[in-house]
């Protein structure tokens, strides 16, 4: 893969992209593999990471670091990890806010992003079969088996980490799985926002080994399914973002809560209610009208993307044709 000949603007949607997948992540039931998708950047962001691999190494003191740099599309990756970085450090912060004020609405927009992408993934199914109905039935299923499970706690060791992050940076990656509502499973969520907050160097290059590791080695392999197995492998994706729906419902109601390490309330088990007996349970509004308008809100978000991307692709395509 050589880099595409982009502008500054284009690697400032790019960094844009990233910020929207650094927001995602951090919210637990919130996948930024689904916002890769939705964006039209997943392909090539599997791709560009299929490439990086310990080979780099010698092909850089082979070729040089213009070279290498191109064939692992470095632009591309320094300005989408950039957004990430930049997200989970400060937008990430707004959308937690933003969680405690306005969960209803929050979780609304989300799903409403998620109803879009599903409708864009149906679109770039190539046909459907009884191994593809398998698929779609089996991510679904699979998302409401992970949702289900009550939450363990798991010890921060070192070794322990490095699997977390592996898992939970795999998770980022597939559409509809959310890496931090992994760690909240496993109850290394707390763990890791403490390692955070204190700073804990050690601790943080476990993980952080761990999700490098799980980048490169399943990213290979998803993209591996994705040209083998298209058909199939989307027909799993559409069941997790399906599924994800049920993890992304509005209404809900918090049945084990714990304290991370700045005394705010995470929570790591919580039960979907019908809108009309919310208050009733929860004693706050349902608010369904504006919850319904931040979902068409969410989707229009998406679509509007969509129409984005592709009047994009028009106008720097077009030059190349005359």
């Amino acid at each position: 893969m050589h880099q595409p000949n982009r502008t500054i603007k284009d690697y400032l949607f790019i960094l844009l992209k990233g910020l929207c997948m650094g927001a995602a992540d951090v919210v637990p039931g919130v996948s930024g593999g689904t916002i890769a998708f939705i964006t039209g950047i997943y392909d090539e962001w599997l791709s560009s990471l299929k490439r990086c691999t310990p080979a780099v190494l010698l092909m850089l003191k082979r070729e040089g670091i213009v070279k290498t740099w191109q064939y692992i599309n470095g632009n591309f990756l320094v300005a989408l990890f950039g957004g990430i970085l930049i997200s989970l450090k400060t937008f990430a912060a707004v959308v937690l806010v933003a969680m405690d004020a306005y969960p209803i609405l929050v979780w609304a927009f989300f799903s409403g992003l998620v109803a879009a992408s599903i409708y864009h993934l149906v679109r770039e199914q190539r046909g459907w079969g009884l191994t593809e109905a398998f698929g779609l039935l089996f991510g679904i299923a699979f998302i409401l088996a992970i949702s289900f499970m009550a939450p363990a706690q798991l010890p921060g060791h070192g070794w322990i980490l490095f699997l977390g992050g592996f898992v939970a940076i795999c998770a980022m990656i597939l559409p509809g799985i959310s890496g931090s509502f992994i760690l909240l499973l496993v109850g290394l969520y707390p763990v890791f926002l403490q390692a955070i907050h204190n700073l804990e160097i050690v601790k943080l290059l476990w993980f952080g080994a761990g999700c490098i590791c799980g980048l490169v080695v399943f990213s290979r392999f998803l993209l591996w399914l994705l040209h083998s197995y298209h058909n199939q492998t989307l027909s799993v994706l559409i069941g997790f973002l399906v599924g994800s729906l049920y993890v992304t419902w509005p209404w809900k109601n918090a049945l084990l809560t714990t304290t991370d390490s700045h005394g705010r309330t995470v929570v790591l088990q919580q039960e979907n209610l019908n809108p009309f007996n919310f208050l009733a349970v929860t004693g706050n509004e349902p608010t369904i009208g504006l919850a319904i308008l931040w979902a068409f809100l969410g989707v229009a978000l998406v679509l509007g993307v969509e129409l984005a991307a592709h009047w994009i692709k028009r106008r720097t395509t077009a030059p190349a044709s005359v």
